[in-house]
């Protein structure tokens, strides 16, 4: 089991970060791409496309990426909205208020750890070591 995470552009790399610290964290497999849905149409729609079980998709401003992501698959698409202008609010709007019929996933601003958490959530349904790892990491949230 695999998730893909796209950038919208190399300047969400911090926000990159949190997510993937997290996979490693629990050792899921994942990919890292940047691929803007308005420069690169073209390479968005190719690895939408492509065989992964998740999509997390983080873009800024008008954040187009997550719902151009969601428009070539059937798989679940996490957006992380970036807080790139206006405190993020546009982004957060952009990613929350997607059309009926081809739903996205969204997160907090910047929050790639929540979007890293809710894909393994997602992979968990069918892994039980990561069904495990979920509930030793939420155990340890309590203490």
């Amino acid at each position: 089991m695999k998730v893909l995470v796209v950038m919208g552009s190399k300047s969400d790399s911090h926000i990159a970060e949190k997510v993937t610290k997290m996979f490693d964290e629990f050792e899921v497999d994942y990919d890292v791409e940047v691929a803007s849905a308005h420069r690169n149409p073209e390479k968005v729609e190719k690895l939408a496309k492509k065989d992964y079980d998740v999509f997390i998709a983080i873009a800024g401003l008008s954040a187009a990426l997550p719902g151009v992501i969601a428009a070539h698959t059937i798989k679940p698409v996490i957006g992380v909205p970036v807080s790139a202008k206006l405190g993020g609010l546009d982004s957060l709007l952009s990613i929350a208020q997607i059309p009926p019929g081809v739903p996205v996933a969204t997160v907090g601003i910047d929050n790639g750890k929540n979007a890293a958490l809710l894909a393994i959530e997602i992979l968990a349904l069918k892994d039980e070591s990561l069904k495990k790892k979920l509930e030793e990491y939420r155990e340890k949230m309590r203490n």
